[in-house]
C-alpha cells in the first residue's frame, strides 16, 4: 500500500509552521511550538492514532498564544486533508473512540465528510481551570481549525471532567487519536471507491 504522506509549510506575519506527516506511521513524533502543553497533547494523539508527525513552529507568543494555537490546528487539517488524497478514496470515513483517565472519560465522533463542524459537551462539570497558560478555549480554538481544514465533523464529549485540565484534554486528544485513526483506515471493502453515496468527497 502507499504510504499516505504530506508536507506543507505556512508563514504569516505570526507564524511560521512547518509539518511532515505520515498518516500511515507508527506514532512516531518530533514536535516543537512554542506552546508545551501543546507539544506533549499532539505527542499522546499521534502516538495512540499511529500517526507520524514531525512539527516545527515558531510564533509570536510574547502577548497571547491564540494564533500560535490556532494556526496549528489549520496547518494540521490541511496536512490529513492532503495526505488522504482527492476523494478520500477507501477510508472507512467515520471513526469513534473513548479514553478514559481515572474518573474521566473523554469521547470523540468523527466523520470525514468534507464539511467542517466542530462542537464538544462537557457532562456534569468544569473543564478545568487555565494550566500552564493554556485554556480549554484554546482546545475549542484548535479543534475548530482542525475541523475545518481537514473537512470533518469532529465532536467531542467530556464525561466527569477531572479539576486537571492536563488530565481532561488528555483524554480528549488521545480519543481523537483512536477516532481519526479508525476513521483513515483503508476498508478493503471499499477497493478504491469514495466512502460516499454522492460518489465524492470534496
Amino acid at each position: 500500500m502507499i504510504q499516505r504522506k504530506a508536507e506543507l509549510e505556512r508563514r504569516s506575519k505570526e507564524t511560521q509552521i512547518k509539518v511532515s506527516l505520515n498518516v500511515d506511521g507508527s506514532g512516531k513524533t518530533k514536535i516543537k511550538t512554542p506552546i508545551g502543553f501543546l507539544d506533549h497533547m499532539l505527542e499522546l494523539f499521534a502516538f495512540h492514532g499511529y500517526f507520524d508527525l514531525d512539527l516545527l513552529v515558531v510564533g509570536d507568543t510574547r502577548i497571547d498564544i491564540h494564533h500560535t494555537n490556532e494556526d496549528i490546528g489549520i496547518v494540521l487539517g490541511r496536512a490529513f486533508k492532503k495526505a488522504l488524497g482527492e476523494g478520500k478514496t477507501g477510508i472507512k470515513r467515520f471513526g469513534s473512540a473513548f479514553a478514559p483517565m481515572e474518573a474521566t472519560v473523554g469521547c470523540c465522533v468523527i466523520d470525514i465528510s468534507g464539511r467542517g463542524y466542530f462542537k464538544v459537551n462537557v457532562k456534569t462539570g468544569h473543564p478545568g481551570a487555565d494550566q500552564d497558560g493554556y485554556k480549554f478555549s484554546y482546545f475549542e480554538h484548535f479543534m475548530e481549525s482542525f475541523a475545518h481544514n481537514l473537512g470533518a465533523t469532529l465532536i467531542f464529549e467530556l464525561r466527569d471532567p477531572s479539576n486537571d485540565l492536563h488530565t481532561n484534554l488528555e483524554t480528549l486528544f488521545k480519543s481523537l487519536g483512536l477516532a481519526l485513526d479508525q476513521a483513515t483506515t483503508i476498508d478493503p471493502r471499499r477497493a478504491g471507491q469514495v466512502p460516499s453515496t454522492k460518489g465524492i468527497i470534496d
